[in-house]
């Protein structure tokens, strides 16, 4: 995992796998620093470090509460060179 800011915003950077997951650096629930949770690439979740709530990097869902609203994601995008680069959002945070 790596931690990065773009904008102001924090937003912390996972591999799963091979492909790269982004998001942002808030738990939905009580915007708990979600960079500082426990990390499983083979489920590619991210764990808050507050409440616990999962996160499911590949679709920025709460996969259990107590949040309940998704978060800010991205994921990646190989361009022609073969370098990937996170493209636009997959989710939008809604609040």
């Amino acid at each position: 995992m790596r931690l990065v800011e773009h904008d102001g915003a924090k937003i912390g950077v996972f591999n799963c796998d091979g492909s790269l997951y982004a998001i942002e650096d808030r738990c939905s629930h009580d915007d708990g620093p979600l960079a500082e949770g426990e990390f499983d690439a083979s489920t590619c979740t991210v764990e808050c470090p507050r409440h616990g709530s999962l996160f499911d990097l590949t679709s920025a869902f709460d996969n259990d509460d107590p949040a309940k609203l998704e978060i800010a994601a991205w994921d990646d995008h190989p361009n022609a060179r073969g370098h990937r680069r996170l493209r636009r959002p997959i989710r939008s945070a809604r609040r």
